[in-house]
């Protein structure tokens, strides 16, 4: 599928975020950017974005940078768990993953769990929830996410 549908942001994350255009984006770190995920199905979801258009894999960085970019995916873990722990209900924990499957360049994923999540997902991978979570307009990245986009950014801060 082309995406000629997406917003020019959309198109390049990162080169985006670097001119400052891209609205996701809570706060620059070290070696990327700590942005909302588009999909907010479980509140508080963030990717942390690698900050060099074209490294596509943690190996293809210094070991300086690789770990630079493993501990600003810690510091984003830590900040989405201390604020969804303070804002949202029935949190529970965080999950970190760097998969690389769909899109060209390095990002980490950092997905906040919740006790409210059905009971034959919970336990399981975000990745198995049905896809009509993942494109529902209802948990679309919006407004309604500022209290705790804020509350990510905060601590981010605290943790700099």
């Amino acid at each position: 599928m082309s995406d000629a549908w997406k917003r020019e942001w959309e198109r390049d994350r990162i080169g985006s975020a670097l001119r400052g255009e891209n609205p996701a984006v809570v706060r620059r770190l070290g070696s990327g950017f700590a942005v909302m995920g588009d999909t907010q199905f479980l509140p508080g979801y963030c990717v942390l974005l690698v900050d060099e258009p074209g490294v596509g894999r943690l190996s293809e960085m210094s070991r300086g940078k690789r770990l630079g970019f493993l501990g600003d995916m810690d510091r984003l873990g830590e900040a989405v768990e201390r604020a969804c722990g303070r804002v949202e209900s029935g949190f529970r924990r965080v999950n970190l993953e760097i998969l690389g499957n769909t899109d060209p360049f390095l990002h980490a994923h950092v997905w906040p769990r919740f006790d409210w999540e059905p009971e034959d997902l919970v336990g399981r991978p975000v990745w198995l929830y049905p896809p009509e979570r993942w494109s529902d307009p209802e948990f679309a990245l919006g407004p309604r996410h500022d209290v705790l986009r804020a509350a990510i950014g905060e601590e981010l801060d605290r943790l700099a």
